[in-house]
Parts: structure tokens; sequence; C-alpha cells
């Protein structure tokens, strides 16, 4: 699908009215924030702004800075798909191109500042304008992977009432399958050349669009994007975050962790669905003035990744440690990357192993960084610091990170505790705001004068993090990762690693899985009487989704094999392909216990040799 085939002219798109013009009114009451303004706001030392809009506080501004000649001659977005297809904006052509999209969404789309917008595109040009789009216009943007199901789309729609979804056209048999279930969505706007009864043609109302649009004036802690996050229990929570929280946040983590100036180009590896692509991708990048470079590749593959990084000026690449992993099986001294001088990691663990044959083969050392959708980055090696391999570095500013026990005391270094994070009087503006529509799971995440983050570690005497565990059971499964199949309509089958046998197939990006979604898939099959899903260590991913199974008589005499492959296929149908069950385990009966969550906690202590 080559969705922006036709969109060509976009990069070549002028406009005569400069951005100046299109700033929200408050710009001409007082003097624009600058970068030292946002760097001193995230360190706390002066307070938010009333008010406060990424669009028109950040992105114009660069814009007037290109004008003007103080800003390097870098695109602001550089997309390429490895087709010959390449798009280059300036921050003056998106802001141009933002503000045509901005009208789009609020002239035909009949949507209004507040309105929630679910987003479901792979990594095209447009996710990026409809992004600022919502940002100009006051809406609330709701980003999820194209993996997800008609099951995962229909609780998100009716659980945030969204009033339009922004879909590519892959996505439309599954939002079509459940739409009528869904009262609250208005508006469908669909991204492709192609049209769709029933949906508008995003293409064709760009393409009319006026270029002129007045940034809204909105507050600094009015809700910008809502993120779906997996629990141990029920269905995922909608994790909201503010035009300061996303905004402003992540000044300190572009600038120490990212340490990225206006002369860099950072590739990003996120998915769109994830927090990870509006860190890397949008915030933290583009409040550097730095360029974002975008691959589209649909499909990991190594010799693709590193004809990219050979062939483009990029310097700094963030990604997670399963393409490094595979990476490192390359000979990678065959290479010779142009620019390349930074290299981040996060999302799971970091194996010392990788790091030490990433330096040996390309001299870069590899920056390991921890954080959650809800508060971002917590941990971080940074640059010119002592990297201690293993380790996830040092608490961030502006966090007070702790180990701390049930009762909510720090423990001293070395012994193992919940990371959390030390609370001032108020709490921090680049939190979360809250789990919308959910005030007991918000209200939980406080421990007495401490945010716990629900995962487990160990601070040595030097202040360096070391990740042990979740605190609850959800499976954190990596990905990222694209091994060719010798037949494309079978389930993986097995390679070699490092002298362990793995499994070879497409999984994409870092996952957060909660057990009780692929349990309830599972209890679907006539065969499953009960199930528990917990993680399981892989050398590739980190860990990955098995299920324990006890099976109902009539399929107890079944071939192992066969009714693998069946339940497998069976959760790839009714839930996101990529939480499906890699393992499964058939027993006559689970551990007899109170809650499903201390039956996980058995079960996962006992595949990680803790038992």
């Amino acid at each position: 699908m080559k969705i922006f085939s036709r969109y060509q002219t976009f990069r070549f798109i002028w406009f005569p009215k400069p951005s100046g013009q299109h700033f929200h009114k408050d710009h001409q009451l007082r003097a624009p924030l600058t970068l030292v303004d946002f760097e001193a706001i995230n360190r706390c030392e002066r307070p938010l702004p009333k008010n406060f809009n990424f669009a028109g506080d950040v992105l114009d501004q660069w814009s007037q800075k290109e004008k003007t000649g103080e800003r390097p001659a870098n695109p602001a977005l550089w997309w390429v798909n490895g087709k010959g297809d390449e798009v280059k904006w300036s921050f003056g052509e998106l802001g141009s191109l933002s503000r045509k999209a901005a009208n789009v969404l609020t002239k035909p789309c009949g949507l209004r500042r507040g309105d929630r917008v679910a987003v479901i595109l792979p990594r095209i040009p447009e996710w990026w304008l409809i992004n600022v789009a919502c940002m100009r216009t006051g809406l609330i943007f709701m980003p999820g992977t194209t993996q997800l199901t008609a099951k995962d789309i229909l609780y998100r729609l009716r659980a945030s009432k969204a009033k339009c979804i922004v879909a590519s056209e892959e996505v439309v048999p599954a939002v079509e399958s459940i739409v009528s279930e869904c009262p609250d969505l208005k508006t469908k706007l669909l991204l492709s050349p192609h049209s769709q009864n029933g949906w508008l043609s995003f293409e064709e109302l760009f393409q009319s669009a006026s270029a002129q649009h007045s940034c809204v004036e909105t507050g600094s802690q009015e809700p910008m994007a809502i993120y779906f996050t997996s629990g141990t229990t029920g269905s995922p929570k909608m994790a909201q975050h503010s035009q300061s929280s996303l905004g402003i946040g992540y000044t300190l983590c572009g600038r120490y962790w990212l340490d990225l100036k206006s002369s860099d180009i950072i590739w990003n590896m996120s998915d769109t669905g994830w927090i990870k692509a509006a860190i890397g991708s949008v915030f933290s990048s583009w409040l550097q003035g730095a360029c974002v470079f975008v691959h589209r590749m649909a499909q990991f593959d190594t010799d693709t990744f590193l004809d990219t990084l050979t062939t483009y000026p990029i310097t700094t690449l963030c990604s997670a440690p399963t393409v490094y992993r595979m990476l490192v099986q390359k000979d990678l001294k065959r290479y010779k990357f142009r620019k390349l001088q930074h290299c981040l990691t996060g999302g799971e663990p970091l194996n010392p192993e990788v790091l030490e044959q990433w330096k040996a083969q390309t001299g870069l050392e590899l920056y390991e960084g921890y954080g959650q959708t809800e508060v971002g980055i917590i941990c971080a090696n940074l640059k010119g610091q002592e990297i201690k391999p293993g380790s996830m570095g040092k608490g961030v500013v502006p966090y007070d990170v702790q180990i701390i026990d049930e009762n909510g005391n720090i423990l001293p270094p070395g012994k193992e505790g919940e990371i959390a994070l030390r609370l001032n009087s108020t709490r921090p503006f680049c939190f979360f705001s809250e789990y919308v529509d959910n005030p007991e799971k918000t209200a939980a995440t406080i421990r007495g004068s401490f945010y716990v983050t629900g995962d487990r570690g160990v601070m040595d005497s030097d202040g360096y993090f070391w990740f042990v565990g979740r605190a609850d059971d959800v499976i954190i499964s990596s990905g990222s990762v694209y091994l060719p199949l010798e037949e494309s309509n079978t389930l993986p089958g097995e390679i070699s690693y490092l002298g362990s046998v793995v499994t070879k197939g497409f999984f994409s990006s870092r996952y957060r899985i909660g057990p009780f979604e692929v349990e309830s898939a599972l209890i679907e099959h006539p065969a499953v009487v009960e199930s528990a899903v917990v993680s399981s260590p892989d050398p590739i991913r980190g860990e990955v989704v098995k299920a324990f199974v006890v099976l109902s008589a009539p399929f107890k005499s079944s071939n192992p094999e066969k009714l693998t492959l069946e339940l497998q296929n069976h959760v790839k149908k009714s839930t996101a392909p990529y939480k499906y069950p890699r393992k499964v385990e058939f027993v006559p009966e689970l551990p007899k216990t109170i809650t499903g969550k201390i039956k996980r906690n058995v079960l996962r202590d006992h595949e990680w040799g803790r038992t």
C-alpha cells in the first residue's frame, strides 16, 4: 500500500503567510518560551506557565528560527520507505501542512476541543501530521498499533467514547465489524488513496483544506493524549497525559539521555502505537530542534536496517535491545556508519554481552534507559557517565528514585524492593494526569510519599539501579525483529542463536501484555477448562508469553502439537497477534490459590527457576 505515493507534492508546498500569523493569542501577551525556559520548568526551578501548546510554543518557534537562520537547514521530519519514496519537511512545512490537517479535523470531521480521536496508523508521515493537528485544535490523541484486533479496537473506542477514528486501510475491516457497537463514534477518517463507503477521505479533504488556522490556547494541564496500558487484571487502563507532561516533560530527556542538538538526526524505531514513539520521534527530539528520521519498514530486516544506517547521515539511534541482539550477529566492522555518534536502548533489560559486542564491533557505547508510560524516563545511562553493564543507570532529574519496601520505607543499597519516585507536596507536572474513569487505579500508584512503578529493583552504593522484575505479572515481550520464515503460512520455526534454539518469525516493538487478556481469549476455546498465563525466559525477546492449560475431557487425548497450534491461532484471532502464547504447557491442574495473581506468581517463579 503506497498511501504516500500520491502525496509527493507535500514536500514542495510553501505558503506565503508567515507561520507567526498562526500563533495562539497568548504569544501576543508574553515573550515566547525558550529552550532554557523549558529546561528550568522541567527541573522544577520555575513554575509551569498557565497556558502551553507544543505546536504553537515549540514547533512554530523552530519555524521562526528557520527563517532567521538560527536553526540548521536539517529537515524536521525525514521519511523514507525503502522503495524510492522520500519526504522531507522543514518545521515551516510541517506547520503549514499540520494547519491544513487541523482544518480537516475541525471542519468536515466536525471535531471540537476536548474530543478524543483514536489514531491507528503505521509509520507514515500522516501520523505526524495528525498528531500535530490534534495539538493545534486541542483534540485528545489516542494512538494504537495496527496489530490491534476488532475486539481491541472495540474496547478502546467504547472505553474512551472516541468521537473519531483515523485509520489506514488495513484496519478498516476490523473497524467495520464493530462500529455499530460504538454509539459515540461520529467520524471515520481514512488514510488511503482508495475510497471506502462510510469513511471520509483524508487525501481529498486535505487537498482542499485551507492552510490558515489559529492554534488554540490550551492550558498546561489540559489533556493532550491517552495511552492504553495493560494491567494484571481486567482490560487496559487509559493513562492520560497533559499538554505539559508530554510537551515540556521530555526536555531534559532530549538533552541529556538522547544527547540531541538541533543539528542531529535521530532514528527512533518505536511503533507509532507506543509512547516511546512520542518520546523519541516527537517531543524530546523536536524540543531540541533535531530532525526525526523515519523508515517505513513494516517488517524489520537486519540488512535493510544496516543499509539505512550506512546510507543516511543518522547521528542518533534508539531501538529495543532485541534489535541490537540481532545486529551483533552480523560482522558490523564491514559497515561504515557515516555520522552515527550516540546509540540508545530501552524497553527491556539489556544483556551485558550485547553491550560489549556492540562496542567491540562499532566502537560505540549503548546507553540504556528505563521508564514508564505514566511518568516517562526514570533511570538512564547518560553520555559521559560510567556505564555498569546490566544496570539501567542512575535516576534522572527531576525524579528522586528510591527502592522501598511494602510499607513505603526506603531500603539500603543492595536490598531488593520496589522502584519508586519520592513525591514532594505537589504531584510532578510530568506525571500522567490519571487513569481515565478509574480513580482506584490512579490512587493505587501512591504509597505514602512515593509513586510506585510496579517494578522491582536494586540500587547499588553508587546510585545505579538494577532491574529485577515486575512487582505484578504484566508480561513485557520485545520484538522489532524479523527472521524470515521458510513458509509464510506456518507458525514460526526455530533457528540457532548464540548456541540456543529460538523462535523465528516477525515480531514488532516492545509489548506490555496483560495475562488476563490472553487467559480470557484461551477460555473461549472449548478445549480449555482453565489457564494461567505468565512470562517465560527467552534468549531473544527477554521474556515471552507462556500459557499453562488444563484441558476439557474431550481434548485430553488430542495431539499436543496440533492442539498447541490451534490454541495459538485462536488467540491470534481473538486478540492482537503479538499476545499469543509462544509456549503452551498442558497440565492436569493449576496451583490451588484464591487469586489468579498468586497462581501466576507460583507458575512464574517456577518458570524463572526461583522455586
